[in-house]
């Protein structure tokens, strides 16, 4: 199999470190090797003591120019106790030839006169005169500030965005944009065939990728581009995937950045970025900008704002607005942009002319599911006869990201277990583990609290198993998961609406534990936090939000547009909360007694259930059906015909 190999891969790392090594080890070669510039530990000394030692014939050579001489001694005056330590040294294996004293000449003319007269006697060897200054002098005395405005030079272009460290970093480029640009030279390589599911948004992304690759198909008509698309979903449902794909399948510059890209510290900053992603994006027309999570600068302004004052959030949503149907706008820029909280975004970013279109990206039915487990399944060493449409049926809820997590886990489940290859019972591990925790067989519990814990799951079970209603039952276990002491797995339904009795009935189930508990012991605990919760979210969507209350009526009191977030006042009055309060109380407490009632007719199977759930710690559906019998709602549906 062929590896794809990066030939920029084996090119050695640029290291900042590598020059300042380098500046060093040259002035240290031309200050070492140089012999007209080893003169930088040379003493100064006074014209007067220069005539003592000329006179003395101490002096070998006198180099000097209109203001310097360099005077350098004979062997035997170096022999002198008065200049031992001006004796000459050996540096990296070379002797030092540069004078031992430097003195300022005063006046030329006596000066020269001095030298001609000390030559004449034989007490002077040698002198010259020298021209003002040479290369070395020169070079050494300006190499301070030559090495200064060096290093300048070097931070100054690495703060412009020449350096290692990139320009969207660095402060002389912090308004530009950080937007990372992929075109046919980049190597994307995921395409809409890596995109299960989601028929209809990817019908209308290939429209808008077709229509930049082939405007006249939709031009010559009088159709005009779409400024925009807004992809809206839960996490994990493919939004970005789905980004990712135009950015492999078209045939333009795509520009990829996040919402809090734009966000800096620094005023006007956000705004100067936006300028310039559009700036960049209009030169390399047409093109794709795709913004991910952009209620990072997209939400609606006036919100949190108690300063009343506008912010720079809103100075850069201002510009992107501008930016995106303004005065002058006539590019073939798309904007695509993903959100899970599209609520919160500003009307303005939302109209037409700027988002024409809203693609929602919903978690998967079971049949997208199953083509989001075949596209992760290619990767994995699976068995031949796994049954993909189990597994899309065993995840309801799950979205993509979730299911791709599924896989993976299955793949480290069986890798732990030494397998070759991926079997059913790795994939169901893995459900359980993504859905439970990871199980925790050594944790210590008492015989009591085992026997009081399979009650409580035998309850839910016994519960669920007489309810027409309630989620068919898959297991239960009292195997310690994640932070429950046991759990029961069940297979909702997938429905597009939820009916009263459907939702009592659920709720009647999972107060099934506690009652239990109330039933067998006469006393109930702390384990039915979890299911309090669950129940109490449940009677208040029915009251509060979709209105299947009769002493509340038909009355909503959720709103859409997030508006009542900001809000201290409640939207009802004090007697109307009374009167929730109430009806909250009395739903949950009839679904719990009505469990109960339940449970007491099936005392001894609820019993026997709880025994062997303390053999086996997990039983499955068929055990429940050898207690129970058949369970008379599980009915194969027929086909619906229409005459």
């Amino acid at each position: 199999m062929s590896k794809n190999i990066n030939p920029n891969s084996n090119k050695p790392k640029y290291n900042p470190w590598l020059l300042y090594g380098s500046v060093v080890v040259i002035v240290l070669v031309i200050n070492f090797l140089s012999n007209g510039s080893s003169f930088g530990d040379s003493k100064q000394l006074s014209l007067s003591k220069f005539y003592q030692y000329l006179d003395s014939s101490y002096v070998e050579k006198v180099e000097f120019n209109r203001t310097v001489a360099k005077i350098y001694l004979t062997e035997d005056a170096l022999k002198n106790s008065e200049f031992e330590n001006l004796q000459k040294k050996s540096i990296l294996g070379k002797e030092s030839t540069g004078p031992q004293f430097l003195t300022d000449i005063g006046n030329s003319e006596i000066f020269q006169k001095k030298l001609d007269e000390a030559s004449s006697q034989g007490k002077l060897t040698e002198y010259k005169s020298e021209p003002e200054s040479n290369w070395g002098d020169i070079f050494f005395s300006m190499l301070p500030i030559i090495i200064i405005i060096g290093f300048w030079l070097f931070m100054m272009r690495r703060m412009t965005g020449g350096g290692a460290g990139g320009g969207g970093s660095q402060i002389f480029s912090i308004g530009k944009s950080k937007a990372k640009l992929f075109d046919e030279k980049n190597d994307v390589k995921v395409t809409f065939k890596d995109v299960a599911g989601l028929e209809g948004a990817k019908e209308e992304i290939v429209e808008i990728v077709e229509f930049l690759k082939n405007p006249e198909k939709y031009t010559s008509i009088g159709g005009k581009i779409p400024k925009g698309a807004l992809l809206v979903g839960p996490p994990g449902t493919g939004k970005t995937l789905l980004a990712k794909a135009v950015a492999g399948e078209a045939k333009v510059p795509f520009f990829s950045l996040s919402g809090s890209d734009f966000v800096e510290m620094f005023v006007g900053v956000g705004a100067s970025r936006v300028r310039d992603l559009f700036k960049q994006a209009k030169e390399k027309s047409p093109a794709i900008i795709f913004i991910d999570e952009i209620d990072a600068v997209g939400r609606a302004r006036g919100k949190s704002n108690f300063s009343g004052s506008n912010d720079e959030r809103e100075n850069t949503l201002n510009q992107l607005l501008t930016e995106m149907d303004g005065f002058g706008s006539h590019t073939n820029v798309i904007v695509l942009a993903a959100t899970n909280r599209a609520e919160i975004l500003d009307k303005a970013l939302l109209r037409a002319g700027r988002f024409d279109r809203q693609i929602y990206v919903d978690l998967p039915d079971v049949k997208e599911r199953e083509q989001i487990f075949e596209v992760h399944l290619r990767s994995i060493k699976k068995v031949d006869n796994l049954d993909i449409d189990f597994l899309a049926k065993q995840t309801p809820g799950f979205s993509g990201a979730d299911i791709a997590n599924v896989c993976n886990e299955a793949a480290l489940t069986a890798a732990r277990k030494d397998k070759k290859q991926v079997d059913m019972q790795d994939f169901l591990d893995a459900v359980d583990r993504i859905i439970g925790g990871l199980e925790k067989k050594n944790k210590i519990i008492t015989p009591e609290e085992k026997y009081a814990i399979a009650i409580h799951e035998a309850g839910h079970a016994t519960v669920s198993w007489m309810l027409e209603h309630a989620a068919p039952l898959v297991k239960v276990t009292i195997v310690p998961r994640g932070q429950s002491l046991g759990a029961a797995w069940y297979l909702p339904a997938e429905r597009s609406i939820v009916r009263t009795e459907q939702m009592l009935d659920e709720m009647c189930a999972t107060m099934g534990g506690r009652a239990a508990e109330k039933i067998i012991f006469d006393k109930i605990s702390t384990g039915a936090l979890s299911d309090l919760e669950k129940v109490a979210k449940q009677a208040k969507a029915m009251v509060t939000i979709y209105g299947l209350n009769d002493k509340i009526g038909n009355v909503t009191y959720y709103d859409s547009s997030g508006q009542n977030e900001y809000n201290f006042a409640k939207p009802y009055s004090e007697e109307t909360a009374r009167t929730i309060d109430i009806e909250i109380s009395s739903l949950i407490e009839g679904q719990y007694e009505r469990a109960q009632q339940i449970l007491e007719a099936n005392r001894e199977k609820l019993i026997k259930l709880a025994d062997l759930l303390c053999e086996k710690e997990v039983i499955f559906k068929q055990d429940l059906e050898i207690i129970f019998g058949k369970r008379p709602f599980d009915k194969e549906e027929e086909p619906i015909t229409t005459e």
